[in-house]
Order: C-alpha cells, then structure tokens, then sequence
C-alpha cells in the first residue's frame, strides 16, 4: 500500500489471509423446520456415494438463529436432503451471546474439537478468524481437491483465493460475501426532520439526532448488553480512513493516537440518542427496535440485518455506507470447512459441495441479505440492495471487519469488546483508551 492511496484489492486480500483466532461456536438444536420458499426438492435420484442402509449424520455448528439467515440455512439443507435423503442432519446452531462474535459459544467448539469430536462442519470467518483458530493448530484438512473437482479455483474470484488460500491450500469454502458498514436508515424519519438524505459523516448525524430529540425520538439503535463493537468499527474507520485502517493492526499507529480518541469520544456521545431502553437490549432485540413506530433514524450493521427485514416483510428502510465511510467496503466471509477426524467425512464434504455450489449459493443469499461469493450467481435472483453491494464489491476499497474476524488477533478483540463494554457503564474514554493501548500491546500488533 502506497503513502497515498487506499490498499489494493489483492494486497489487501493478502493480508486478511494469515491469520487470528476466531472460533466459531454453537449448541445442538433441533434442526429448523424448512422455509416456506425454500427451493422445491426435485426428484432427483439419491448420490451415488449416499449409503441406503446406514448413511449416518451431519453435524452443522453456525450461529444462524435469526430471521433471514435461519431460512438460507435451511435452503441449503433442503438442497442436501433432496442429494441425500439418508443422511441425518444435525442442525447445531445457538444464536451469538456475550462479548465478541459467538461469545461464550467459542468454548464449546474448542472443547469439540480439542477433544477429537469436532462436527461434521462449522461457520467460520475466512481469513484471521479460521487461520489461527483452526489451521495453525492443525485442526482442519486442506481443500485441495474439493476446490479442483468443484473448480472453485476459477468461479471463486481471484482477489478472493487470496483470503481463502493459507500455505498455498483452501481450507474453507465461503458461502458468501458480507458488508460491515452499512448504514440501515428508515426514510419516514428524514422525513419528519424535513431532510431528504441520510448524514454523510457524523457531525450531521448529530445535528440530525437532536432534531429528533426534539420530537421525543432516539437518533440511532444501540445496545448496551453487547454489539457496540461493530457501530466503533464504523467509527473507527470513518476517522482513520481506510489507508490507515489496517496500520492500527500492523504496529504503525498505536491506539494512543488522538484520531482514536476522537473515535471514542464520537462512540461516546452516540449513547446519549440511543433508544431509551438500550442498556438491557442486544441481538434481535435491537432489530426490533428499528421497526418501531418510536424506533430510531438508523442503525449501524451488516447486511443481514437486510435479511432480517425481509424476513419481517419490514419495508420502512433504506442504506448507505456508515458514515464517512462512503468509498471503503469494510468485508467479511461466512465460510465452512473440513475438520479433521470427523466421524462421517463423505457427508461432510458433500456438504462443502452444497455450500460452494451455484445453486446453493443462490439458495442461501438472496434470503440472508448478502452476496455470493461466486462469481456466476443468477442477478434475477438478488433484490436492489444485493445488486448495489456487488457493484460496490467490485469497485471500493476493501479492509477487513475487527469486530467478525478479519483484521486482528482474537485476543485483542476480546479485549476490544470488553473494554467498549465498560464504556458504556462508565462514560469513561480516557480508561476505555487506555485498555485498548494494553490491549494492542499485549496482543504484539506487527511482531
């Protein structure tokens, strides 16, 4: 990356792939039943590798439980059971709870797989999340082959294969594309302001805020039990800017520069516009929030809160970049991949297949809000949000998310969420700063 311009797609996309630790958990569930427009199961006859008699199980661990994401899922699985109506699925998903992504749902999968019963398959962030997790332990199979008899090397784009390959092997097949920083704002609330466009930085997103005040209404949808992490990232990036977004990671600038407290101070005040009950709210919660006739302007999120719309029939809404952040696509990647020792190996690759396939990919992203990770899924099948991103995919600059996995260690993310978590009981951005300068430097950013 030059003094003067944003990284480069490629550089960048090299970057994200060596690694953090990032662990994906989850608890059995019985599986979900079958979306209502899940795609028609043909009668095509069962593989030829699928065993009649005994053809035994598969396991999945993700965290997807909310609406939008939950019927992708089962889309999938549909495409599975019509391939191979013998095998068991195994739906083995809990919804994210606590500090960072997947919160206390990591432990359990490490216990799985430390103690050699690891599922069938699990969601994991490509990039730092799955390479210093589960590969640099020597936990996962390389994908070699799957990616040459699927000819994932070709379909998959080549900006992409730089995140997905690690010592020169695959080692997951991303299911999609998401976008981080995303600003979701509800059109019928400009309106009652007498504005006509959602604020392009944060100064007018404040003078907005108290106009809204005014009138008895919150600015933003926020939550005080957890998730503020990903509206800092925004913040963050919306200050730093993406050239040097990454170099906060790299060792170049440290988490004492006045840029980041003035992110702080920033993430600060946004809890003074909040929705009135959001220090006991988190999750969905904070999606149903924004539904509400008093519901807020916006709320910072990925794009699966498009899905999680849809899947509410919610139609009061719009988005743009977070912002400041308007030129910068701030990615993450929803991936599978192949542990190693898993007691029904064929099934689980198979399940790869269905995940790395056109027609699973289109079964799954246009329900869950975000893109396929393909490089020839169907446009007739994405709504205008979803054909907007892949023109953006294509043309912005890329850095990876902190807060899903992409950017930095997982121990200094846990510790990033901790201490945005105090943040929001104690007011205080000096501690706050402080905890985030120990943070970076235990975690050896550059070293």
């Amino acid at each position: 990356m030059s003094g003067t311009e944003g990284m480069s797609r490629r550089s960048f996309l090299r970057l994200l792939g060596v690694g953090t630790t990032m662990t994906v958990l989850a608890a059995c569930a019985p599986a979900a039943a079958p979306a209502a427009d899940a795609p028609a199961a043909d009668a095509a006859a069962p593989a030829a590798d699928a065993t009649v008699a005994d053809a035994g199980k598969l396991e999945i661990f993700s965290w997807w439980t909310a609406g939008g994401e939950v019927e992708g899922l089962n889309n999938m699985f549909e495409i599975y059971k019509r391939d191979y109506p013998d095998v068991e699925i195994i739906n083995a998903a809990l919804a994210a709870q606590g500090a960072g992504q997947g919160g206390e749902m990591k432990a359990l999968l490490e216990t799985r797989m430390i103690g050699g019963d690891p599922p069938e398959s699990f969601q994991v962030h490509l990039g730092r999340e799955l390479i210093d997790s589960h590969v640099v332990a020597d936990r996962m199979e390389p994908l070699d082959d799957l990616y040459a008899s699927e000819g994932y090397n070709d379909i998959f784009p080549a900006d992409l294969m730089s995140v997905i390959l690690y010592d020169g092997h695959p080692w997951s097949v991303p299911v999609n594309i998401h976008r981080s920083n995303l600003m979701w704002y509800r059109p019928s609330k400009l309106e009652a302001i007498g504005a006509d466009a959602p604020p392009a930085n944060w100064d007018e997103f404040f003078t907005m805020a108290d106009a809204l005040k005014e009138q008895g209404l919150p600015g933003i949808a926020l939550s005080g039990t957890g998730g503020n992490g990903h509206t800092m990232e925004s913040v963050i990036l919306s200050v730093f800017g993406a050239e040097d977004w990454p170099k906060l990671f790299d060792g170049t600038i440290g988490w004492d520069d006045p840029r980041m407290t003035q992110a702080l101070e920033i993430m600060n005040r946004l809890y003074d516009y909040a929705q009135p009950d959001y220090l006991s709210q988190s999750g969905a919660d904070v999606n149903d929030v924004m539904m509400a006739d008093d519901g807020p302007l916006l709320m910072i999120s990925g794009d699966w809160l498009h899905g999680y719309f849809k899947s509410k029939e919610f139609t009061d809404y719009t988005w743009a970049a977070s912002p400041g952040t308007e030129s910068t696509y701030l990615l993450l990647s929803d991936s599978f991949g192949l542990p190693k020792g898993v007691k029904n190996r064929d099934n689980a690759v198979n399940w790869l297949k269905v995940c790395g396939s056109k027609e699973g990919q289109d079964a799954f992203n246009p329900i869950k809000g975000s893109i396929p990770a393909r490089t020839d899924a169907d446009p007739s099948l994405y709504d205008e949000y979803q054909l907007w991103a892949m023109e953006q995919w294509k043309t912005q600059t890329l850095v990876g998310s902190l807060q899903h996995g992409a950017a930095a260690k997982q121990s200094f993310l846990l510790d990033y969420d901790l201490a945005l978590n105090d943040m929001v009981a104690t007011r205080d951005v000096a501690a706050t700063q402080a905890a985030l300068v120990v943070a970076a430097e235990e975690a050896a950013f550059g070293q």
